[in-house]
């Protein structure tokens, strides 16, 4: 690692840091959630994916928890033939990957290695819609994480790879934002304010 990847490393946690700070200060993030959650079910409809992987929100994140459980009972209204399912990330510290387990609304839960909750002893699904929570996010669709890399390995590695779609409020926007080689573009971005990626 030379001096300007030590640098690039220092920016991108004092970023992530001021980020986090802002997001769990923001005043009005219910109404934001209000509006993330509309532009969610807004930008479900006429998806073709059945089986959808999303995240337990921590530190302050959106929750897309509830937009999904009216995604999963609307496709129950519909009598579709498959059933539309949920998944949440089932993280190995180990050996720093991350597979999707059926999540439903009062589903046994219990901590994984980091303390977030994960659901218990449900099978395993492979999402073809995947949401990431974003920290911060700037153009051409790339996400700021926590800097684990979990995200990116496993939307290196994941056939058929599915279609990534960021979530954030609209204080994460970085202008500057510059990704790294290992970095992968999300192909969709969804804040309070509507699409924001791709632009137009």
């Amino acid at each position: 690692m030379d001096k300007s990847d030590d640098l690039k490393s220092a920016y991108k946690k004092a970023l992530r840091k001021a980020l986090l700070e802002q997001r769990l200060k923001l005043p009005d993030r219910l109404q934001r959630a209000d509006l993330l959650q509309r532009v969610m079910r807004i930008w479900l409809v006429g998806r073709p994916d059945t089986v959808i992987g999303a995240y337990w929100p921590i530190k302050g994140e959106f929750d897309p928890l509830p937009a999904l459980h009216r995604w999963k009972e609307d496709g129950e209204l519909l009598d579709e033939p498959q059933p539309r399912r949920i998944g949440l990330p089932v993280v190995n510290k180990e050996h720093k990957t991350m597979i999707f387990h059926a999540w439903y609304p009062g589903c046994p839960m219990e901590e994984d290695a980091y303390g977030i909750p994960k659901p218990k002893d449900t099978e395993v699904i492979v999402p073809t819609l995947l949401f990431a929570p974003c920290v911060g996010y700037g153009p051409g669709g790339y996400r700021l994480g926590y800097g684990g890399g979990f995200y990116d390995r496993m939307m290196a590695s994941l056939q058929p790879k599915p279609f990534t779609v960021g979530l954030a409020f609209g204080t994460g926007f970085v202008e500057d934002f510059e990704p790294e080689p290992h970095d992968m573009p999300l192909d969709a971005i969804l804040n309070d304010h509507g699409v924001v990626w791709p632009i137009g």
